[in-house]
């Protein structure tokens, strides 16, 4: 048994400390939820969703605690932590109102007296989860499993051990059966075992490439479903006829999101030349407004990130890109876990900054002759998350759908995650979805069923 420690990443002051669970305690764990899914799973999902009210209802009685917490862990600025349970709360909202007709019951004709659909739930799924969003990720993976009549376990990064606690303290507040949702409190080279068990029918997973491959190597080995949430390069387009004035918060929200640690924040700015210079202009000197500084103040739109070593792998995909020709055109200062907001220009794919994923506020500038090689050019990536275009000819965007690989594909917007859309990636970003009805389905068995009298 090992400990864990939280540490603010602002402050640099320990948070609280924890043991990690007991290969005893784990096997405690998982009878429990295999116990209590054999009885929630004959609740009907009308019952189910009415627990969905008491979860937002705890989530927005403790949202200062909660998103407090959150800021604490991982540094991220209190209006968005705050913006975070908000999210959450709407996706209750949206299962609560829809989770009984899309798990309904699909009757199809054939020459049977009858014949459906039932979706009927797994068993005990494992989520393996990260540290930038600690409870929307946890909470989109948790909330449609739970509803479709899954228990859970939670495998969070250790860094937000103490958020990981909280979610299973508000699905146990909200009324679900003791045992529902669970945290493991468990080191890295305990999750092979722990999916190898039978009791485990499932793993979701959003986390980096690598951690996507290894998880599926191992739930592959044993035949076991996995959803892959991971990394992404998002590309944010920028055509010639893009309305600056318009959609510029937008574009710098795209990147600055969360000090810039998300998988679907824009990562690599595509602007045609005829439009370059301005657009330079504008985007450096919206930057430079930003407020940098604690994040528990509500004025902070940048904080830091959420732990040194993320700081410096940031720093080392720059100064890589700068060795090959990347030029600094603003920032690129650090302190600690602090990484100044930083434009980097004459950015060329075989730099770092364009083939890999920075995890930070770093924006990569990509000047294109025309629309054609912008298309071209943003689709150059192993990683397929999403692609947003801004543009007055939405239309003619519309054209490209098809030929841009990515999992989403946002006009004049930045990509994002909504309940009632599905979520998910392609190529080494990913596969399977989340949310909506499509990963309401991901965790449920597509049964036939046919009747003839």
């Amino acid at each position: 048994m090992s400990k864990i420690e939280t540490t603010n990443p602002y402050t640099n002051l320990k948070i609280e400390s924890y043991n990690t669970f007991s290969s005893e305690k784990v096997t405690t764990i998982l009878e429990t939820s295999k116990d209590v899914f054999n009885r929630w799973k004959l609740v009907e999902v009308k019952e189910r969703v009415k627990l969905l009210d008491n979860v937002a209802d705890v989530l927005s009685k403790n949202i200062n605690t909660y998103s407090q917490l959150i800021t604490d862990e991982i540094g991220k600025p209190i209006s968005e932590s705050k913006a975070e349970i908000e999210k959450c709360i709407y996706l209750c909202d949206f299962y609560k109102k829809n989770a009984n007709l899309l798990l309904a019951d699909e009757l199809i004709e054939t020459e049977a007296n009858e014949s459906f659909i039932s979706y009927d739930p797994l068993g005990v799924i494992l989520a393996i989860m990260p540290w930038n969003y600690p409870f929307w990720q946890v909470m989109r993976f948790a909330i449609p499993a739970l509803t479709s009549g899954n228990t859970a376990l939670l495998k969070h990064a250790t860094n937000v051990t103490g958020c990981a606690l909280i979610i299973q303290d508000v699905f146990e507040k909200a009324k679900y059966p003791k045992g529902c949702f669970q945290t493991l409190i468990v080191d890295h080279d305990q999750i092979e075992k722990i999916i190898e068990n039978d009791i485990i029918k499932a793993v979701s997973l959003t986390g980096s490439e690598q951690a996507g491959r290894k998880i599926a190597a191992i739930a592959g080995k044993n035949l076991k479903k996995t959803v892959l949430e991971l990394g992404g390069n998002n590309a944010c387009i920028i055509l010639e006829d893009a309305d600056l004035n318009k959609h510029m918060t937008t574009i710098i929200k795209s990147r600055m999101q969360n000090t810039g640690q998300s998988c679907i924040a824009a990562k690599r700015f595509i602007v045609v030349e005829a439009i370059y210079d301005e657009f330079l202009k504008i985007f450096t000197s919206k930057i430079k407004e930003l407020n940098c500084g604690d994040p528990s103040k509500e004025s902070t739109d940048i904080g830091v990130l959420a732990r040194q070593d993320l700081a410096d792998t940031l720093e080392d995909q720059v100064q890589k890109s700068i060795e090959k020709g990347a030029n600094i055109h603003f920032g690129n200062k650090r302190n600690q876990t602090y990484y100044q907001p930083t434009i980097l220009t004459k950015v060329e794919p075989g730099m770092p900054v364009f083939d890999e994923e920075t995890f930070g506020p770093v924006a990569s500038i990509i000047k294109v002759k025309d629309k054609n090689e912008a298309y071209e050019m943003a689709s150059n990536s192993k990683l397929g998350l999403g692609t947003m275009i801004f543009t007055k000819d939405s239309e003619d965007a519309k054209k490209h759908v098809s030929n841009i690989e990515d999992g989403s594909f946002f006009i004049n917007e930045l990509v994002k995650s909504d309940p009632r859309l599905p979520f998910g990636g392609t190529k080494a970003s990913g596969y399977g979805r989340e949310l909506s009805r499509e990963g309401l389905l991901e965790f449920v068995n597509i049964k036939t069923v046919y009747i003839n009298k």
